[in-house]
């Protein structure tokens, strides 16, 4: 097969209330710039995801922009799932906004974001902008497809110094330390500020002060299914892979079943032992480790419902499947992709994989 390049635009760090979505896009980073193994003589490309950084945390994160009131159905671990509703948020120019926790995007200069997505009933509709105390909505299955969010201007010290540890998260990770350090100051029992902390401190690689800053949010927000997900993250990176897997499993526990960030986790770290046992010519655990990393990124992918973490979940599972030689699965993967996001930068690659993925399967 020819060597692939996948054009992945990833833009910050995953985040629920901190300002972040699901699931950790360090997490995903990981899987760049990756040397696949050789199996039985036949080269496995190795495939390099190029990642745009377009700027901070809440500035340059993704513009999903303005897509037509288009319904599309998803596919999922369990088969077809709901159908797509098309949204459209009025708020602040530049205002980030998040559904059910997953951040679905930023507002353009009218103040406006309309995304796809295929949550239903009961939610929870979250918008923050810089310099603006953040807002939130309980919805309804009955709630109206365009809703105004408007927001009111802030003087919180501690509202300031996160929004601006956020900013700092993709520039300057010790001046983002700084800044939630000083939101903690300025608010103690601010939960949201150390699990920040923690997650930029893993970024540094410090461990300990990770895992201290940790602690703090869970003393403040006991059975917090974020900060397992976290800890599984902060695991898995430490090298402690059984801890991480309890982690993330505790997280989907604590989240009652919802927590993609935990899920993706899960998948992506199945995923290294699926690669770790292939290098090692155990075909027989790598499959079975595949098996469950796939189970694990459709369990994610089904939660994101279309955001647009989703992008980089949805070209890691179709390569799962193909590495498992299900090149059919693997197609209807990215065919979903295609009817997500038919404009993406990657949009034009995907399509290629489908077309080398039924030559290979003519001659099969």
């Amino acid at each position: 097969m020819k060597q692939v390049l996948f054009r992945v635009n990833l833009h910050e760090h995953a985040h629920s209330k901190s300002g972040r979505t699901f699931p950790d896009r360090n997490i995903l980073n990981k899987q760049r710039n990756h040397k696949f193994h050789r199996r039985k003589g036949k080269s496995v490309p190795k495939i390099i995801m190029r990642v745009f950084l377009l700027g901070s945390i809440l500035s340059g994160a993704v513009a999903f922009g303005v897509v037509s009131p288009l319904v599309v159905t998803a596919q999922d671990a369990d088969g077809p799932a709901g159908q797509f509703r098309t949204m459209t948020i009025t708020s602040e120019p530049g205002a980030t906004v998040w559904l059910n926790g997953i951040r679905y995007g930023r507002t353009d200069k009218a103040g406006k974001l309309t995304f796809k997505t295929a949550m239903t009933g009961a939610r929870t509709l979250r918008v923050r902008a810089n310099g603006f105390k953040e807002k939130s909505m309980p919805l309804t299955a009955a709630s109206r497809d365009e809703i105004a969010m408007p927001l009111v201007k802030t003087e919180d010290a501690a509202e300031l110094a996160f929004q601006e540890a956020e900013r700092l998260t993709s520039e300057d990770r010790e001046k983002s330390a700084e800044a939630y350090r000083r939101a903690i100051k300025a608010r103690p029992n601010f939960p949201d500020a150390y699990l920040g902390l923690a997650r930029v401190l893993i970024e540094t690689g410090d461990y300990d002060a990770a895992a201290k800053a940790l602690a703090g949010a869970r003393r403040l927000k006991p059975g917090w299914a974020e900060a397992s997900a976290v800890e599984g993250r902060l695991q898995k990176e430490a090298g402690e892979e059984s801890r991480a897997i309890t982690a993330y499993k505790r997280a989907i526990t604590e989240g009652k079943g919802f927590q993609p960030e935990a899920y993706a986790g899960l998948g992506i770290l199945y995923k290294e032992k699926a690669e770790g046992f292939g290098g090692s010519g155990d075909f027989t655990n790598e499959a079975a480790n595949y098996a469950e990393a796939s189970k694990y990124l459709k369990a994610s992918l089904k939660q994101l419902s279309g955001a647009p973490d989703t992008l980089v979940i949805y070209q890691l599972l179709g390569l799962i499947y193909e590495r498992q030689k299900m090149n059919a699965e693997a197609i209807k993967v990215y065919e979903e992709f295609l009817r997500l996001f038919p404009d993406s930068t990657d949009a034009s690659a995907v399509r290629s994989f489908i077309v080398q993925l039924r030559k290979d399967m003519a001659t099969q």
